[in-house]
């Protein structure tokens, strides 16, 4: 939402705002607001989805309608160009790759936050930030030194990000010697120099902040381990709102500023859900996370241990004469696209009278929500669809848990383990279900944590080793017969 009003005003000059432009920001940021309202459910995801794209559409175009643009042809030819490789990637994205997706986009709104941050110091005549002396005003040089260090913050560390989540960085923590003390005298250094900033606008005070704020948003995240990704993709939407919040304040557009405002209150809102999720403190997640602990990261089992293998028509046959099946979904049927397959497993179990729910836990995937886009896509009922403080207390009643690609979310060392990385951590229930079916590619890895799990050892749990996607379609074929 914000990259695209970043990009329109970065070339506006100041002017006088008419009384109707004022009425269009206030009725975009309604729709803002109800744009917010709408993606808090997936029912109502849609509209917010159409509440936000006409909300922006309104924003920009009355930012160039409203003021004097250097070049408006260039910048119509820059809006299409974007919109053009933004769908493009929105209609060939998998829904496997949307976390990574969510952390670039990110970067691209932080490092648009910088660009227009170093044009305002470096044009301030265009942006309308003069004072009379003829220096840029102390309260703009505020103003553009906070933007540019969130935005340097929000970019490099949504690269790192991006590296994670996508494979091509490991997952696992990268710790550096006295890294507290690195990173809390940088953010002082940073900190220090945006306040001198005020008092002196030399190009080596704004550069030195520049390029700190770029290293510490590298400092911060190469520590924090793969387990603790959704808090960061959420931490980072707040990074982002809050760059474009401080350039609006820059750009004197009041669209900027609601707009900021409302992306950066929203994610740390949903950063402290996600943390509340985990049993964890936001900022102990910054410092490194539960994904920090060197002992964590072994990425094996702790020991060879018997468990029993299950085949698709044990399965199938359990679960067609079960009364009660809760399904937990995880980042394995992201991987393999499962979620069309399970659904159809679900519409066979129903026509057969059994009961079917979906447990979903908050930090199950890479981002906020992934399950839920992912069961959406698949036209899954979303009254079937349950948090785990709503649905956690029925495993005792159900027969069957049915675990696909999900594994810390189920690990029952995040109640009875104090040295497992991932104790205290909220976690389903499921060894008190009558019947557990596990479904993960072989024995041979763990969970994203890195942990063993002692569900795949229980005497109730059958572990059903193949691709997701291959073994609930084979379990359908079962089903049906």
């Amino acid at each position: 939402m914000t990259l695209a009003l970043l990009s329109a005003a970065a070339g506006a000059a100041h002017a006088a705002v008419p009384a109707w432009a004022m009425l269009a920001y206030l009725a975009s940021g309604v729709l803002f607001i109800l744009a917010l309202r709408g993606l808090s459910s997936p029912s109502t995801s849609r509209a917010g989805n159409r509440y936000g794209m006409i909300g922006m559409t309104i924003a920009v175009a009355t930012t160039l309608v409203t003021h004097e643009i250097a070049s408006l042809p260039e910048i119509l030819a820059a809006l299409a160009l974007g919109g053009a490789i933004g769908w493009v990637i929105a209609r060939k994205i998998a829904m496997t790759d949307m976390p990574q997706l969510v952390a670039a986009f990110h970067s691209l709104v932080g490092l648009a936050a910088v660009l227009v941050g170093w044009a305002a110091y470096l044009n301030p005549e265009a942006f309308g930030i003069l004072g009379a002396d003829g220096t840029i005003n102390p309260v703009s040089r505020l103003e553009m030194g906070l933007g540019i260090a969130i935005g340097a913050i929000t970019f490099s560390g949504s690269v790192i990000a991006f590296l994670k989540l996508a494979g091509k960085m490991s997952g696992a923590p990268i710790l550096l010697p006295l890294r507290h003390v690195i990173n809390l005298g940088t953010l002082v250094a940073i900190l220090g120099l945006t306040g001198f900033f005020m008092t002196d606008q030399s190009l080596w005070v704004i550069a030195a902040v520049t390029a700190l704020s770029f290293l510490i948003g590298f400092l911060l995240i190469i520590p924090i381990g793969g387990a603790d990704m959704p808090v960061v993709v959420s931490m980072l939407n707040s990074y982002s709102g809050w760059a474009a919040a401080a350039m609006g304040f820059t750009l004197h557009n009041t669209a900027m500023i609601i707009t900021g405002a409302l992306v950066g209150s929203s994610g740390a809102i949903l950063s402290y859900i996600m943390c509340k999720a985990m049993n964890r403190g936001f900022f102990s997640v910054i410092a490194g996370g539960f994904g920090a602990d060197a002992a964590a990261g072994g990425g094996a089992a702790r020991e060879q241990r018997p468990w029993k293998r299950g085949s698709a028509e044990d399965a199938a046959y359990m679960l067609g004469e079960a009364e009660k099946v809760i399904i937990i979904p995880g980042y394995g049927m992201a991987v393999s696209q499962a979620q069309h397959a399970l659904r159809e497993m679900a519409d066979l179990l129903k026509a057969k009278g059994v009961e079917v729910k979906y447990a979903i836990h908050p930090v199950a995937g890479r981002m906020p929500g992934h399950m839920n886009v992912l069961l959406a896509e698949a036209n899954v009922p979303y009254d079937e669809v349950f948090e785990l403080e709503d649905i956690n207390s029925e495993f005792s009643t159900a027969d069957v848990a049915f675990i696909i690609g999900a594994n810390d979310v189920v690990n029952p060392a995040a109640k009875t383990d104090k040295s497992s990385p991932i104790y205290g951590m909220p976690v389903f229930d499921v060894d008190k279900a009558k019947q557990v079916f596990f479904i993960k590619r072989s024995m041979g890895g763990v969970g994203y944590a890195g942990v063993d799990n002692d569900v795949f050892y229980m005497d109730q749990t059958m572990m059903l080793l193949a691709d997701a996607k291959k073994m609930v379609e084979d379990i359908n074929k079962s089903l049906a017969h």
